[in-house]
Formats: structure tokens, C-alpha cells, sequence
């Protein structure tokens, strides 16, 4: 009988630790296996935040309660997310062709942002539009016509586009048109300019910088026209992406494969059309300098996934993350018509010499689409040569895909990893699991100077600030008293 109580005695204990470090230092002394356990009450010990998450939560013998209610939603947004089917089908010559009334309006990334509050790239990217458009003769005089109220500022979110960096579209620019033939909706974004540092979407606003609009303007939209109406259907972009995806891209900060896949797509019908052959090789040159062409189709079909999602009443699913210098702002499927913002951090990564974080704008651009429908960081996995570029090793890559799986409600069979045995990329941020998980949305993206027209001076890896998550689970659990 005193056998086992002998050999409880004589075993070596192991302890788990969910307090304070610093009570365990005692354990430590005593040379005791120690294994820590990294956790936090719910937003970060407030009663509030904790009550608000906990009317959220679903309940199996309760099909009536607002948590159920918000199950049945989010099955059906994933539904919509994973039936989607985003096409390349058009561009439009002219943003105003998609919006007659659109008048002085110029179209920003992230959520409602005013003049006064622009950070410095956008500020640039505004005089820039504003010179593009001639509705001013000089910089100083195009920052006068604003300040004095004589342009209107919109989140391209609001109007169903997409904008790299700034965003900004005016409405002489050409749009890709992507429809979503799935649900029929349609989504918009600008063409990529080339210039690198020099361009729009960077704040810059030189000569050059409205000579390389007017180039997209006058020959790669026509011409790009031309090769999409040689697509019987259109060009899917959704097995693109996957297929792009098994070549090493992420879709957001990586896309060579994919621009490489969309230039074999439309050689082959340009080679077919009348365009004159000079305009044919012009475009081709463009496209095939610029990896990243591909972004703004990216952008684009992401927008037409996640539009098709938005709306669904009760829903707790985000449908937009986007972020304008300052802030980031968050759209929620069951909360239409509302904006959930926090401050922008500066992305950490690399810098390119000369550069330090000193020098760096808060994150910026509409391009967290890619994450909000599971690409991007989500999605890293597949590109774990995108560390050589934003910072951390391969293993962090993988890392970032496992981790987003916890704050999402599926998988994505259609976007698969083949570093992670194929198991689709995670789809559908549940702003419940980020607050109950304390695990922000990773993003990764380029950094920007804050000066207007410096461009980019690296990249790296951000995270949605929490604010924007927490509210919006206090604006979903008013629902509950409403």
C-alpha cells in the first residue's frame, strides 16, 4: 500500500506555468522541468471586451442565440468565398465610364481619410491625380484647390475597387474590371505603373510620373482591352492564382509567377488581334519589367471574393482590411456600412541601405485584400522566398500560415500549399477568434517613405491593430439588446 505514494515521491516532476514569470523563478531553482504557457485573458483582462466576446459565442442547444445566429452566417460567407469565381473580363478606359458621377472625386486606400489627416505619400499621390487630371497647373496651385475643399476623398472599398499603396484612382485612370461570375458582382483596380519610386501610388507627382499615367492611359489600356476581348470568357483568374501559388508566389508581395502566367495569357491573344505591333511590344515590355504587375488583378479578384461575402446579417467575418498611412480599417460582413479603424504600425522587415524605420510611413494600401481572403501572409507558406525580402527565415513563413488558421473559419481547397502537404491557405477572419486567441491578422507588404515621391524603402511583415477587432465584436454584440 505504500508502494505508489514511495513512487510519486521518487519521480521526477514536470511543471506547466500559466502565471507571472517571475513566479517561477522558485521552480527554476529547483531545477524542475518548466514548460511556459504564453497566455492572456481575453482583451487583456477587460470585463467588458470578455462579456461582449462571450454573447458571441454559438451554443449547440441554443439554435436561437445571436453565437448560433453568427454560425449559420459564417457558413454561409464561406460558402460564398470558396464558390466564388473571380474573372478578368474588361478595362474600362476611364474610371468615370464605371462611375458617370463621379465629378472631382479621387478615390484613396484604407477607410475615410481627410485631406488634413493624409500622411505624406498620399498627400503627394493627391497633387499628383490632381495635375493628372488638370484640374490645377502646379503642384502648389493643385494644393490649394484642395484645402480649399475643391476635391471630394473616397475609400475605393466604397466604390468596389482596390488601390495599391495610396490607392488613389481619378477618373481619367483605366480600371481592370474583374467580375465574380459566380454572384455576377464587380470588382475594379488601377493598372500597376512601372518607375518604381517614381511613381503615383508612391506620393510622387514629377512630369515623368504623369507622362508613365498617360502611357497606361493611351497604350496599355487599349491594348490590354484588346487582348481580354480575345479571351473567349474572359481570363479566370482563380486557377491562375492557385496554379501561381505551386510556383512560389504568395499573391501579394510576390507575384512573378503570376505575372509571368499573365503574360503568356494575353501574348497569345495579342498575337491574334489588330493592335499595331509597336503598341503590342510596348505593353509586353511593361508587363514582363515589372513583377509585380500582376498585383492589382490579384487585388482585384480578391475584392470580387470578399464583396460577395459582405452583407450577411450576423455575420462576425471580415470582408475588407485596409489601411491609408494613419489607420487601418476593417469592414465586417454582418456590420454593412461600417468602418472599424486603429492606428497603423509601421511594417518591421528589412530597409534598403541609406534607410532605417526613422524614415518609414505607417502601413498603407488596399493590398490587405489579399490577406483578407487568405492570401498574402496567409498564404507565405508557398513562398518562403518572400523572407528574403520582408525578414525571418523559411520557417517563418510556414509559421505566419499556421498561425492565421486559428483566427479563420476554413480552408481555401481551391488556394492550396505545397509546403504544408497542400492543405488549403486559411479563408475568413472571425473577428471573435481574434479577440478570443489575442492573435492579430499578420500582413506583409512593401514600406514606403513618409516623404511623398521617395517610394519604397523596404518591406516586412504588420499587423492589423486590435482596436479594430474589439470594436467590432461590441458593435456585433449590441445585436444581442437591439
Amino acid at each position: 500500500m505504500n508502494a505508489a505514494p514511495s513512487a510519486l515521491r521518487d519521480r521526477k516532476t514536470s511543471i506547466i506555468s500559466l502565471g507571472a514569470s517571475g513566479l517561477d523563478r522558485g521552480v527554476e531553482s529547483s531545477g524542475a522541468p518548466l514548460t511556459r504557457l504564453h497566455w492572456q485573458p481575453v482583451g487583456d483582462g477587460s470585463p467588458e471586451v470578455a462579456w461582449n466576446l462571450a454573447q458571441l459565442i454559438g451554443d449547440a442547444d441554443d439554435a436561437d442565440c445571436l453565437g448560433s445566429r453568427i454560425d449559420r452566417a459564417n457558413a454561409q460567407v464561406l460558402e460564398r468565398i470558396l464558390a466564388a469565381q473571380p474573372t478578368w473580363v474588361d478595362v474600362a478606359a476611364h474610371a468615370s465610364e464605371i462611375w458617370p458621377d463621379m465629378g472631382r472625386t479621387l478615390l484613396h486606400a484604407g477607410p475615410p481619410i481627410d485631406w488634413k489627416d493624409m500622411c505624406g505619400p498620399m498627400k503627394g499621390a493627391v497633387v499628383g491625380a490632381v495635375l493628372y487630371e488638370k484640374w490645377a497647373a502646379s503642384p502648389a496651385e493643385a494644393e490649394q484647390l484642395v484645402a480649399g475643399g475643391g476635391i471630394r476623398f473616397a475609400p475605393c472599398h466604397e466604390f468596389g475597387a482596390v488601390g495599391p499603396m495610396t490607392g488613389i484612382i481619378s477618373p481619367s485612370m483605366p480600371l481592370f474590371v474583374v467580375m465574380n461570375s459566380a454572384a455576377g458582382n464587380r470588382a475594379y483596380a488601377p493598372m500597376m505603373e512601372s518607375g518604381g519610386a517614381r511613381t503615383l501610388r508612391f506620393g510622387a507627382f514629377a512630369p515623368e510620373v504623369i507622362e508613365g499615367l498617360k502611357l497606361i492611359e493611351n497604350v496599355l489600356a487599349p491594348c490590354l482591352k484588346a487582348a481580354i476581348a480575345g479571351i473567349d470568357g474572359g481570363l479566370p483568374l482563380k486557377p491562375l492564382i492557385s496554379q501561381s501559388l505551386h510556383m512560389g508566389d504568395d499573391v501579394h508581395n510576390r507575384n512573378t509567377a503570376a505575372t509571368l502566367l499573365l503574360y503568356r495569357a494575353v501574348t497569345e491573344s495579342l498575337l491574334k488581334s489588330p493592335v499595331p505591333r509597336d503598341i503590342v511590344q510596348e505593353t509586353l515590355r511593361t508587363i514582363g519589367a515589372d513583377d509585380m504587375f500582376f498585383l492589382s488583378l490579384s487585388m482585384a479578384a480578391c475584392k470580387a471574393i470578399m464583396d460577395a461575402a459582405h452583407g450577411v446579417p450576423f455575420s462576425s467575418i471580415v470582408t475588407a482590411m485596409a489601411r491609408n498611412g494613419v489607420n487601418v480599417g476593417i469592414r465586417v460582413s454582418g456590420l454593412e456600412g461600417q468602418w472599424y479603424v486603429g492606428p497603423a504600425d509601421v511594417p518591421v522587415g528589412l530597409f534598403l541601405p541609406g534607410f532605417s524605420e526613422a524614415d518609414a510611413n505607417p502601413d498603407i494600401g488596399d493590398s490587405a485584400i489579399t490577406e483578407t481572403a487568405g492570401l498574402g501572409a496567409f498564404a507565405m507558406a508557398a513562398a518562403p522566398a518572400m523572407v528574403q525580402f520582408v525578414g525571418g527565415t523559411p520557417q517563418d513563413a510556414l509559421r505566419y500560415s499556421r498561425e492565421m488558421a486559428h483566427i479563420a473559419i476554413g480552408r481555401n481547397p481551391g488556394f492550396t500549399l505545397p509546403m504544408l502537404d497542400f492543405i488549403g491557405a486559411p479563408v475568413g477572419i472571425d473577428i471573435r477568434k481574434v479577440v478570443d486567441e489575442g492573435r492579430r491578422p499578420v500582413i506583409n507588404t512593401a514600406t514606403a517613405h513618409k516623404e511623398p515621391g521617395m517610394g519604397i524603402i523596404g518591406a516586412g511583415v504588420v499587423q492589423a491593430p486590435m482596436k479594430c477587432f474589439v470594436d467590432a465584436v461590441a458593435a456585433l454584440a449590441t445585436i444581442a439588446v437591439s
